[in-house]
């Protein structure tokens, strides 16, 4: 199975294998990697994984993204090895919140959050094709909040990788700053930017661009930009799937939103052949992508800090994936549109395309005021405790299903302890501390602060990677 970048024009395009599109992240030519085509699961497959763990059903789902480079046995063993810490027997348990209504848990890996389903398996993937090719990697990456925690937790103290994790000062939790902050490993480098997500996430595309940079420190990338993190998220929206009896009946999905790499994962299982009903979009008050769902008009707007700081993002990069998908894979249109995207800052979508997008998804808009209006209602209902993030899809789910026949499943990125001020403001009380976190609050942290100025931070990595550019990979 080749994959191919979303901005490669040329006749034919490269096509590059699985291990190859790992360790690149970022295509040369700015795109994102998607694969040429799409593996098959059919009701007999799905049927056949009913009864499986959720570590057998990642491992025979995603194989087929593999393009044969790992052994079926040596996958297996890995992807049993990536689950074996999370905290839930089920890995990624579904609870029953009423109304035909499902919480898909998903924060009960090593940093409780959703980030850990993909990044557990993808750090081992490194070691793996880095072990079997002798180099190293420099790791790049901008986090609003999880992936950066996430990132570094998967990567830690791994001999063949540095990984520099750029973060927003003062705009993610004081819980997701320390879980980056606090880790005493000499391969790892959290950097507090002056400056929003955004402008996080085009200082790391500038570092990819820079193609002297980019070899020298043989940079690579585990933002969900990098297709390994979408095959490996894919696999929660099956296994709860077949929770609720797929492939016989329908579910419909809802997803809080930011940098649309995890809903984008459910659309990628749909292209599969899961009976997903419908996928909803929840963003905060930076609702970029409920605009362009909604209304047609994808514009950029100031970054406002909210409740839930994961998603205060107004440039969603897995959005060109679901773009070139939508100009019927014209590789020459996703360019062009996503340079006077960022020229501009208006996506110069047809009305077509725009149509086409709202036939794939339904986008709902919660602000605050909602996001704790929902975490009381079903604090009040259930007894169950969401965080701000979580909240945005239960309070989407309930706005946007279309057939209360369907379960609709929400899904939860962050266990609510990662953000006891706005659990509290909602409830009355902070929610119950676990273990790993307490932990977190203690320990001493490194904190480097930069400013937003791409040469700075290029030296601050060149004075600090291991990489070598001899024999670079990329």
């Amino acid at each position: 199975m080749p994959y191919l970048s979303t901005r490669d024009t040329r006749n034919p395009p490269e096509a590059l294998s699985f291990d190859e599109v790992l360790l690149a992240g970022l295509a040369r030519d700015g795109g994102l990697y998607v694969p040429q085509s799409w593996p098959r699961l059919d009701g007999a497959t799905l049927a056949g994984l009913r009864d499986k763990t959720y570590a057998e059903i990642a491992a025979a789902v995603t194989a087929p993204f593999l393009d044969g480079t790992i052994a079926p046995a040596a996958w297996r063993a890995m992807v049993e090895d990536a689950y074996r810490s999370f905290d839930d027997p089920a890995v990624a348990p579904l609870k029953e919140l009423g109304d035909n209504l499902y919480l898909l848990e998903l924060f009960h890996g090593p940093t409780l959050a959703f980030k850990d389903y993909a990044l557990q398996l993808v750090g081992r993937l490194f070691d793996h094709v880095l072990a079997k090719r002798g180099t190293r990697v420099t790791i790049i990456g901008a986090t609003s909040g999880d992936t950066g925690s996430a990132a570094i937790a998967a990567c830690r103290d791994r001999e063949a990788v540095d990984i520099f994790m750029l973060y927003p000062k003062g705009r993610i939790s004081e819980v997701q700053r320390r879980q980056m902050t606090s880790v005493a490993a000499g391969n790892v480098h959290a950097i507090a930017i002056d400056g929003t997500f955004d402008d996080c996430q085009d200082l790391v595309k500038a570092m990819f661009a820079d193609e002297r940079f980019r070899r020298d420190m043989s940079l690579s990338a585990v933002n969900s930009i990098n297709w390994a993190r979408i095959m490996a998220q894919l696999v929660y929206y099956v296994t709860a799937a077949l929770k609720l009896d797929a492939p016989e009946k329908p579910v419909a999905f809802a997803v809080p939103t930011g940098n649309f790499g995890n809903v984008y994962a459910g659309h990628a299982a749909r292209r599969m052949g899961l009976p997903i009903a419908e996928l909803v979009i929840g963003t905060n008050r930076n609702d970029i992508l409920a605009r362009f769902i909604n209304e047609g008009r994808m514009t950029i707007g100031a970054v406002e800090p909210s409740l839930s700081p994961s998603m205060d993002i107004q440039v969603s990069s897995n959005f060109e994936r679901l773009y070139f998908e939508l100009t019927q894979g014209v590789a020459a249109r996703v360019a062009a549109a996503m340079s006077e995207f960022r020229r501009t800052g208006t996506l110069p979508a047809t009305d077509a395309e725009w149509r086409a997008a709202a036939k794939l998804f339904a986008a709902a808009r919660i602000d605050d005021e909602a996001t704790l209006v929902e975490i009381a209602a079903t604090y009040r209902a259930s007894g169950i405790v969401l965080d701000p993030h979580s909240a945005i899809a239960v309070a989407a789910a309930k706005a946007k299903r279309r057939d209360p026949t369907v379960p609709m499943v929400a899904l939860a990125t962050a266990h609510p302890a990662k953000f006891p001020e706005a659990v509290a403001r909602a409830i009355g009380k902070q929610p119950a501390m676990p273990a790993r976190l307490e932990a977190v609050l203690s320990l001493p942290e490194r904190a480097p602060q930069l400013p937003k100025d791409l040469a700075a931070i290029e030296r601050f990595v060149r004075e600090r990677a291991r990489a070598s550019p001899v024999g670079a990979v990329l």
